[in-house]
């Protein structure tokens, strides 16, 4: 692997390659996970779940369930009925189904149990009554007035969820003056979030009045906070415990139906319940990358410059709205990096449907639209007779420019990734010249580092806070609600932590997220950690700093300004042989104070313009990327496979190369995967298959050579220079790899999933037609 192209670090132990502090507890098997939490007493939690798409509910009888031994508990949607969802604009979720059930598998009713048999057969003796109500599988019949709307809240009685209407500057001028259009319209299935890590919860309301919640959940905020709504407890009785977490990608986000039922039925037996998902019952609940159509235009002049985009995009949200909103203004607005684009029109309609609820899932929003603009940028290169390089080049956002929907672009090196991977990549003696079957393409990538606007308005507060604690034995305890879902958040933290303070990365200890101790943060998502929890614990560290450094200096006899931090030690500047280490300042700052405390917090800059949705996109930094994909594609048959992909990245500085490494590669994995194979399938309403075993993830000899290369200068507002590498890596892969199928075989995919039989297809009508590609 390349160690980049990006500066040597000034730093200690940022910017190295830091192993991830749980690494050992994990790979011995000792980490601790919701599921391998016993509490003494606990009961089994299930829930019955729908085999309606549509229906109302007209009665629900428990009584025959009630009377099985060993039942503890029954709730119905009817005990719980206040509406909740992650953004607090669009609270459409139950705990479980009231009036009606929206999608097969969606939540009745929940029992606590002896055992898992116990529940199963309470389960069988439920009694439902329903109405069927017309089933809604495509958007596309939602998108006016229906007689039964799967939501109230629908527009205008139609099943939309959201509209986004935006036109920035004068598109149909710029179409009517352009010199080439392209058009392309993406077809993109739903995928799922595949973490390893089932759903799990644990709840316990104890007699004091207090309830404890474990979950596998990656913003604990949220879910304290819809505890609270749902269940109506104040949220200084409710703790939050979040344990290690195997893995999320936006599928673990939102509060989620099973956390409020699990904590619902603790409440009504005073026991402990565990609620545990099988993968199946996963599947169901989803929240996975929406099923999209996108109708892209790009129009250029001669000379390859951008004049206009102009998108229309329908949106299957699925029963529920999740972050939907969001999506379906990134879908939009995600489009504007990293090239400039003067005019620019979106249109895009979520639509509810009778499924699984779409949601938030690694890079959403961006990831679809990303596809069709970059095949679409390819396209147009080739009608110009430029080299898809070029036109991204002459097209590249400058630094510290903004957007026409007002999005301020601090740090880039897109420029540097272009011209890196570039040269890495052999692309001039490649592209266009290699044999039939064989092909090279690029995609690139653009994403936030984190949304500049939190969910909630109320009350303010920061988007994120650190503490810290120092006693006598050295140790120096980090406190924060961030959520280590495995990307190795904790690992920064301590380091950050370490290199302000000059200590050994061993003396930081990372507790475990806990909402009675830990101040909050915003959670795991929107690649939002770096940047805020990076600043956060930044100038909590500081803080510190400067509370030993005082203690030095009255040991010393120096002023504090003469001193600096080195290596477990505060010395004099100019003279370093005079100094003291870290206990012996340590011990003189705790002689009046005691433990040594401090705090730290991040809230992003103001930003964005006034119109409507002017916050959607809205960050403090972006990240950037250039991908180059060679494939390999057996034209008898349509099977493909990448061999080699050069990936060149700006994340600012990395922090941990480690890391972000890890975080690349296991972003093109994927990417692959939704590209290759992976697809939601659905008979009409009904999920086909909700089983790892149906649901095709790429297996590791289908992974290519990967080359990271990580290109870029400090970000002038990013904690020691850093933007974020979680979700952008992910949004190029896609594109590089389709537009090397094109170079390999003169074939575009619109459709998404790129399987053999659809990729077979197209070769034989491209072979069928007057111009072979490559005498193929």
């Amino acid at each position: 692997m390349s160690p980049g192209t990006s500066p040597a670090s000034p730093y200690r132990l940022l910017g190295g390659r830091i192993p991830y502090v749980e690494g050992p507890l994990k790979v011995t098997g000792t980490a601790e996970y919701t599921d391998d939490i016993h509490r003494s007493g606990t009961l089994v939690g299930r829930v019955l779940r729908s085999p309606w798409a549509h229906a109302r509910i007209l009665s629900i009888d428990t009584s025959e369930a009630r009377a099985v031994p060993g039942v503890a508990a029954i709730i119905t949607g009817e005990q719980y009925p206040t509406p909740f969802g992650v953004l607090p604009i669009t609270h459409d979720e139950t705990m479980l189904a009231v009036g009606k059930v929206r999608y097969i598998g969606d939540m009745i009713a929940a029992v606590a149990t002896i055992d898992e048999p116990t529940a199963e057969r309470a389960l069988g003796k439920i009694r439902i009554e329903t109405e069927p109500l017309p089933e809604f599988s495509d958007p596309r019949t939602g998108l006016t007035p229906v007689p039964e709307p799967i939501h109230e809240r629908g527009l205008l009685g139609s099943n939309i969820q959201k509209q986004v209407l935006q036109h920035f500057g004068d598109v149909d001028a710029a179409l009517a003056r352009a010199a080439v259009t392209v058009r392309v319209r993406g077809q993109f299935a739903g995928v799922t979030h595949a973490f390893t890590e089932p759903l799990v919860t644990i709840a316990e309301a104890t007699p004091d009045g207090r309830l404890t919640v474990w979950s596998a959940t990656q913003v604990p905020h949220y879910l304290h906070r819809t505890l609270h709504e749902v269940l109506g407890i104040p949220m200084h009785r409710i703790r939050v415990i979040k344990p290690e977490v195997g893995g999320g990608f936006g599928g673990k986000s939102d509060p989620l139906p099973h956390e409020l039922a699990c904590a619902a039925l603790s409440i009504a037996t005073g026991r402990p319940v565990k609620m545990l998902f099988d993968r199946e019952e996963v599947f169901y609940t989803n929240h996975g990358r929406h099923p999209t159509q996108n109708d892209v235009r790009i129009a250029a002049e001669a000379d390859g410059t951008l004049l206009a985009y102009d998108i229309d995009t329908i949106i299957e949200g699925g029963a529920w709205s999740s972050f939907g909103t969001v999506t379906t203004y990134y879908n939009g607005v995600l489009a504007m990096g990293p090239y400039r684009v003067p005019n620019f029109r979106y249109r895009g309609r979520r639509v509810y449907t009778n499924k699984p609820p779409s949601g938030a899932m690694r890079a959403h929003g961006g990831t679809n639209i990303r596809y069709a603009v970059e095949v679409g940028l390819d396209e147009l290169a080739e009608r110009l007779a430029m080299d898809p390089f070029d036109l991204r080049e002459r097209n590249a956002l400058p630094p510290h420019s903004t957007t026409v929907n007002q999005f301020r672009i601090t740090s880039t090196s897109f420029k540097a990734c272009l011209r890196a991977v570039r040269e890495r990549s052999g692309w001039s003696s490649k592209f266009r010249r290699l044999p039939y079957g064989q092909g090279i393409g690029l995609g690139c990538g653009f994403y936030i580092s984190g949304s500049n606007s939190p969910i909630h308005f109320t009350p303010k507060m920061p988007q994120s806070t650190v503490h810290l604690k120092a006693d006598m034995d050295g140790g120096i305890a980090v406190h924060c609600m961030q959520a280590d879902i495995g990307q190795g958040s904790n690992t920064l933290m301590a380091a950050i932590v370490a290199e302000v303070l000059g200590v050994d990365l061993e003396r930081v200890h990372v507790q475990r997220v806990d909402s009675d101790v830990s101040p909050i943060d915003l959670g795991s998502y929107s690649s939002r950690v770096t940047f805020m929890m990076g600043n956060a614990a930044r100038r909590a560290a500081e803080a510190m700093r400067g509370q030993l450094v005082d203690a030095a200096a009255g040991l010393l006899g120096y002023p504090a300004e003469q001193l600096e931090v080195v290596h477990e030690r505060i010395q004099v500047r100019h003279r370093p042989e005079i100094g003291v280490d870290f206990l012996a300042a340590l011990h003189r700052a705790m002689e009046t104070r005691g433990a040594l405390q401090s705090s730290g917090a991040y809230t992003a800059p103001p930003m964005g313009g006034t119109f409507k949705g002017a916050r959607a996109g809205t960050a403090p930094a972006y990240s950037f990327a250039a991908y180059v994909a060679e494939v390999d594609v057996d034209p008898e048959t349509g099977v493909y496979r990448p061999s080699r992909v050069w990936a060149a990245f700006d994340c600012g500085r990395p922090l941990n190369r480690l890391a972000v490494e890890g975080q690349i590669e296991g972003s093109i994995h994927m990417g692959l995967g939704q590209l290759m194979g992976e697809a939601m399938e659905y008979r009409g309403t009904r999920l086909m298959n909700p089983s790892l075993l149906d649901y095709k993830i790429p297996m590791p000899g289908q992974m290519p050579e990967i080359e990271v290369l990580l290109v870029g200068e400090d970000d002038p507002e990013g904690p020691f220079g850093a933007k974020e590498a979680g979700e952008g890596p992910l949004v190029a892969i896609l594109p590089a790899v389709a537009n090397a199928i094109y170079d390999a075989v003169g074939v575009r995919c619109p459709t998404v999933p790129i399987t053999p039989d659809r990729l077979l297809k197209a070769i034989d009508a491209r072979r069928a037609g007057p111009r072979p590609w490559k005498g193929g």
